[in-house]
């Protein structure tokens, strides 16, 4: 074969190859519209499709796990981030007692238990059905608004869901680095783990502090000579936060998480943009770390029933006995109503967290490993099925207020070179001040206030100062900085107004 039939040969297999990824990338896309008519993730469906693609071809076979991991890994630092930035700080403050006691504590427990379950139901020596229980502890609350699609929980339940997932999925990541480097349970090796998880955990918020502090400042104080390169830069910045809390024998993945809390609703030029960029990128993480776990999948020994036997065991334990009791008791000390606390012990989904640190099973010497990744494997496909599946309904059956994201594709912007410090945007809360109020009223016979927009149900009116204004209504307002909290006063709720549908704490 001459040397240009070879270079035509060679570059006909990339071209197919391109052709395969895009219309992966394609189908990706589309397949959100499935939501609505198929209560299951579509993450769940791409993982099915790698694993029988690897099952059917041999070349796939031969990927090594080492360097899927490596891009699940990847894959996972911008998941974080990107979720971080979508909480913010003052969100995550609302329900940061919870969070923390069902991330942290919750972890814990729930790792103990799956591990005695293991030990006991399966006969799993302590250090292998911990590994197994650490691997199945963590959330992943991005199945959980997939199967939801554009409708958003209401009040605290998501905001824990969110925030749960972004605490345990570090907590279970260190766990596991922890327990692997150990290689067995003894009072040395347990101390040594202990040792270990805080150090990660200590240096993995440091360096998430001061990184996104340092990130936030440089995104606000240097500019760059194209609006395109501020999201680059961004995800630049994120990777190096984790690299750099990785170094340092920190958590990468808490350290990328806080930092995007510290960046969640912080003021920057371009932010818009860099949000939009981020939450794309990390849709296509997310189908990527399910496509890449995909390939590690043995569909032959998921057949095997000592595989989907353990597996369908823990899965179901987990949902409906191990989660409900020990989740549930670290939820117990925080003002939630029972419907809230319902929905978040139901829709605590596994995801693409426990498939990766099943797959650590496969390569770091553990007895039996093929077998015992089968077993998450089908636990984590039970979480989704079972549970996944019904997500919508219990959240009728329980009464959980929906936010339906309707898209708004049409934009009014304005441009402008340096930061209006003065211009303030509000939503107007039911039975607040604002609400059923003339526009004239809200300046208090002053002329330093100046509603310039008012959106109702996506549509921009014509602002007089007889417009009256009504609850969600979108507000922009020119006035001094010094008139925020008078404003935000005035916009949110009374304080003897009582609480929205989703907001009623039912004590009964």
């Amino acid at each position: 074969m001459s040397l240009a039939t070879a270079a035509m040969s060679d570059l006909d297999t990339f071209g197919a190859l391109v052709l395969l990824g895009a219309a992966i990338g394609l189908v990706a896309v589309l397949s959100n519209r499935l939501i609505d008519r198929v209560p299951v993730p579509t993450p769940l469906l791409f993982l099915a499709a790698a694993a029988l693609a690897t099952h059917l071809s041999t070349d796939l076979q031969d990927v090594p796990n080492r360097s899927i991991e490596r891009l699940v890994t990847l894959a996972l630092a911008v998941i974080l981030f990107d979720g971080g930035m979508r909480i913010g700080w003052p969100r995550l403050r609302t329900a940061a007692g919870p969070v923390m006691s069902v991330g942290v504590l919750g972890t814990f427990l729930t790792t103990l238990a799956l591990a005695a379950l293991a030990h006991v139901a399966l006969g799993l020596d302590w250090w292998v059905a911990l590994l197994v229980g650490t691997a199945i502890a963590p959330t992943d609350p991005a199945v959980v608004f997939s199967v939801l699609g554009q409708r958003e929980p209401a009040g605290r339940s998501g905001t824990i869901l969110e925030g749960e997932s972004g605490a345990n999925d570090p907590v279970g990541i260190a766990l596991m680095a922890g327990l692997l480097s150990a290689g067995g349970v003894s009072a040395s090796a347990l101390a040594d783990v202990g040792v270990d998880f805080a150090l990660q955990m200590a240096v993995g918020t440091a360096v998430g502090v001061l990184g996104g502090r340092t990130l936030l400042a440089f995104m606000r104080r240097v500019a760059l000579p194209d609006e395109g390169l501020y999201p680059l830069r961004t995800l630049t910045g994120a990777l190096v936060i984790f690299g750099a809390a990785t170094v340092l024998s920190g958590s990468g993945f808490l350290a990328v998480f806080v930092a995007g809390l510290l960046l969640g609703d912080a003021r920057a030029p371009y932010k818009g943009e860099i949000e939009r960029f981020h939450s794309a990128l990390a849709s296509l993480s997310e189908i990527v770390a399910f496509l890449a776990l995909g390939l590690t999948i043995d569909l032959g020994s998921l057949t095997q029933i000592q595989v989907w036997a353990p597996g369908l065991l823990i899965g179901a334990a987990l949902a409906f006995v191990v989660r409900p009791v020990l989740v549930g008791l670290c939820l117990l000390p925080f003002d939630l109503s029972r419907r809230e606390r319902g929905f978040v012990l139901w829709a605590g989904l596994k995801g693409a967290v426990p498939l990766l640190l099943g797959s650590l099973l496969l390569d770091n010497d553990v007895p039996d490993g093929q077998r015992w990744y089968g077993v998450v494997v089908i636990a984590v496909v039970f979480s989704v099925l079972v549970q996944g599946s019904t997500v919508s309904a219990a959240a009728r059956l329980l009464g959980i207020r929906m936010h339906v994201r309707e898209l708004e594709p049409w934009a009014l912007s304005v441009r402008l070179r340096d930061e209006p410090d003065s211009v303030h945007r509000f939503t107007v809360e039911m039975g607040s001040p604002a609400d059923g109020v003339p526009v004239a009223d809200l300046s208090d016979a002053s002329d330093d206030v100046w509603v310039s927009f008012v959106i109702r149900k996506a549509q921009l009116l014509r602002v007089t100062g007889k417009t009256t204004l009504r609850a969600g209504d979108e507000v922009v307002i020119l006035a001094g900085p010094d008139r925020h909290l008078g404003l935000a006063a005035a916009f949110g709720r009374r304080d003897d107004q009582p609480p929205g549908d989703g907001d009623q704490r039912d004590k009964a």
